[in-house]
C-alpha cells in the first residue's frame, strides 16, 4: 500500500510526462483527474500539482512500479499521438523506477500491434514478470 506522498509524487511524475510537448490536453487532464481520484486525491491538491511538482519517490514495490509505469504508457497514447521524444521520456521513466530495459523495449514494441496502443495490463504484467523471476 502506498501511502498520499508517494501518491501525490506519482500523480506528479504522470503531469510533468504529460507537459513533455505543451500544457495539458483536455483528454489528459481528464485521464489524469480519474487517476487522481483513483488514488484519493482531491481535486484542488491535483490542480496544485500542475504549477508545483513534489520530487520523485522511489516506490518500493515493484507490482506498484508496474502500474506506474502502465498508467504512463497510458496516458501516452490517451491523444492517439506520440512523438520519439515521449517514447524516450518514457524509457527512461521505466529505467529510473529500476524496470528491466528489455522489459520495457518489449511494452513499447508490443503496444504497437495493439488498438490503440493500449497494452492489456495481464499482457504488461507478463513481460515484467518474466524479467523479474
Amino acid at each position: 500500500m502506498i501511502n498520499r506522498v508517494e501518491k501525490l509524487s506519482l500523480l506528479s511524475e504522470m503531469i510533468s510526462f504529460a507537459k513533455t510537448e505543451s500544457n495539458l490536453k483536455p483528454i489528459e487532464y481528464n485521464f489524469l483527474l480519474a487517476i487522481a481520484k483513483q488514488l484519493d486525491i482531491s481535486r484542488e491538491d491535483f490542480d496544485y500539482l500542475i504549477d508545483h511538482p513534489i520530487n520523485y519517490i522511489h516506490l518500493e514495490s515493484h507490482s506498484e512500479r508496474i502500474v506506474q509505469f502502465h498508467r504512463l504508457v497510458l496516458l501516452m497514447n490517451i491523444d492517439n499521438e506520440h512523438t520519439p521524444k515521449e517514447i524516450a521520456k518514457l524509457h527512461n521513466y521505466g529505467l529510473r523506477m529500476g524496470l528491466s530495459q528489455e522489459s520495457i523495449r518489449k511494452v513499447l514494441y508490443l503496444m504497437e500491434s495493439f488498438p490503440n496502443k493500449i497494452v492489456p495490463p495481464d499482457v504488461l504484467i507478463d513481460i515484467f514478470k518474466v524479467q523479474y523471476n
